[in-house]
């Protein structure tokens, strides 16, 4: 899978992981990496998919509506990926943290849903919820930050306090912050997630 990977100072800081949005690249969310945590090691993802030449972690079928089909597949290729560049560059697996954008949440909210201990936390910015009417793995003790817009054209704040429930009836320790930016990623959430960061994971 076409990856960049950043070795940090500290190995015992947690590996970011991170998923771009629609149309992106490996290297959007790398300022933001090094915003929330300047020690760690990065796994930096490009998605696999194209749509009208946007690259993409997973295929939809239309806006908000997923093609599961793909979105299982994919999700599976991606976890078994990170295994394997656990492996590749000596990296702790059980010591990952998601960081997501729009898609990049989705897929990343997907490995949340589907892979137990696929990550030690989450930071996904402006989710929705990956799949409905299936049983969540244990959650019990996996922190998640979640992003969202009061106005987000894409993503409803119903959708996201539904998400939110989800995760944390499967025990999930849930942190929602609200911007009123529609879909955007603004400085002040960026700050937000960093600022949970820190308090919720590096400190401890």
């Amino acid at each position: 899978m076409h990856h960049l990977f950043e070795r940090g100072r500290d190995p015992l800081a947690p590996t970011l992981v991170l998923f771009h949005g629609t149309g992106g690249t490996e290297r959007d969310l790398l300022p933001i990496a090094q915003h929330l945590s300047p020690s760690s090691s990065v796994l930096s993802l490009r998605g696999k998919v194209s749509e009208n030449g946007m690259a993409r972690f997973f295929r939809r079928l239309s806006e908000g509506v997923f093609d599961e089909e793909d979105l299982i597949f994919r999700t599976r290729e991606v976890n078994d990926f990170l295994t394997e560049a656990a492996s590749t560059y000596g990296l702790d697996r059980s010591n990952f943290l998601a960081v997501g954008y729009s898609n990049g949440a989705n897929i990343a909210g997907s490995l949340l849903f589907h892979h137990p201990g696929a990550f030690r936390g989450a930071i996904p910015h402006h989710p929705m919820v990956p799949r409905r009417g299936i049983p969540l793995p244990d959650l019990t003790g996996v922190p998640v930050f979640i992003g969202a817009g009061r106005n987000d054209p894409i993503c409803s704040p119903q959708e996201t306090e539904e998400l939110g429930r989800m995760l944390q009836e499967a025990g999930a320790a849930v942190t929602v912050h609200w911007e009123s930016n529609g879909h955007r990623l603004t400085p002040s959430e960026v700050d937000a997630s960093a600022d949970w960061l820190q308090a919720v994971i590096l400190e401890k």
